[in-house]
Order: C-alpha cells, then sequence, then structure tokens
C-alpha cells in the first residue's frame, strides 16, 4: 500500500498546486505574453495527430480571444516524421487564420520541462497559457511555474479514446519525472 502512495504523490501533488491555474479552453483566463503549445506525434506522411491539431487549435482559440499575444509551437524539429513537429504546428495555425509573425518556432522542445525553460530563456516570456490535453495540463503548468514562468493551462474539449485512457495513465510516471528533472536541475538541450 505504502508503494503506491508513494508513486501516486507527486502526480496527486501536482495536481493540487495548479488545479486553479487549469481549465478548457472555453474559461476565462489572464491575459499572458504567450500561448505555449506543446508538440506531439505527426505521422511518417506529416499529418497531425488527433491530439496535436486540438492542441495548436487550442492555442489559436486564445490567440484570437486576445489571452496571448503570440504562440510559441514548441516541440521536436527534429522527430520521426521528418516534418518537424513545430513546422506542421505553424501550418495548422497559419491555416487558421493565425498571421505568421505571431508565431515563434521552438525545435528544441525535446519535452514538456525543456518546452518551459526555453519559453522563457530563449523566447523571452514572463506568462504563459500552456495549449494541451487535460491530463497533461497540470504538470505542464506546475513544470513552467518551477521555470521561473507565471503559468496556466488551457486543454481543448476532452475525448474519449485510446490515446486519453494512456495519456492519463502515462501522466502517473511522468509526475516522477517532472519531480527528478526540477530535483536535478535537468539539463536543457539546445
Amino acid at each position: 500500500m505504502l508503494i503506491v502512495v508513494l508513486a501516486l504523490l507527486p502526480w496527486l501533488l501536482i495536481r493540487v498546486q495548479t488545479w486553479t491555474d487549469v481549465g478548457p479552453v472555453a474559461g476565462d483566463f489572464t491575459h499572458a505574453d504567450a500561448a505555449l503549445v506543446l508538440g506531439a506525434r505527426v505521422y511518417e506522411d506529416g499529418t497531425p495527430s488527433p491530439f496535436l491539431r486540438e492542441r495548436v487549435a487550442t492555442g489559436v482559440r486564445l490567440y484570437k480571444a486576445g489571452a496571448v499575444d503570440r504562440i510559441i509551437m514548441s516541440g521536436d524539429g527534429n522527430d520521426s516524421s521528418g516534418f518537424g513537429e513545430p513546422t506542421v504546428m505553424r501550418a495548422i495555425a497559419e491555416s487558421m487564420g493565425v498571421p505568421a509573425d505571431a508565431i515563434v518556432e521552438d525545435p528544441l522542445g525535446l519535452d514538456t520541462y525543456a518546452s518551459c525553460v526555453r519559453a522563457k530563456d530563449a523566447f523571452g516570456a514572463s506568462t504563459v497559457i500552456v495549449a494541451t490535453q487535460e491530463f497533461h495540463a497540470s504538470r505542464a503548468v506546475w513544470l513552467c511555474n518551477r521555470a521561473g514562468l507565471s503559468a496556466q493551462g488551457a486543454f481543448p474539449p476532452i475525448t474519449l479514446r485510446k490515446g486519453t485512457v494512456v495519456g492519463n495513465g502515462r501522466e502517473l510516471v511522468a509526475a516522477v519525472k517532472a519531480w527528478r528533472d526540477v530535483v536535478m536541475g535537468s539539463e536543457q538541450q539546445g
């Protein structure tokens, strides 16, 4: 029983510490410097995964609502698809009416922690609204706060599919990694 409690503790602490800062994209958000849209899978033909498309749409909605001044598309620029997550993300946002000069690509956002650190250090943001799925939003906000950003989290409508179930389960392990990254001061790439 103790092992189960210890395994769930990082996830629970992150959720408790961020619960007032995370909500559906349709909610009210305090204005921020940027929407930080986190990368997700791009298929081999360059098609974005449903999660990636939803994240970009969330960032676009924030931009169009005036909640942010720009959008940082952060992901793996050298992903296995060969297209690069930020490049695909930019194309989606531009097709949704966001001007090119309102979008910044971060090809070195290789994980959530790196994306947060780079939003502050490489792109000069001090406040962000992280655009990602609900199961990921608390951890992303928590990591951005630890990286020195004032962060909120916006998520698209929740859809029940295999990726959502897997994502929720993955968060238990990812929360442990998040704590380790912060405590150990993980070196950032790029």
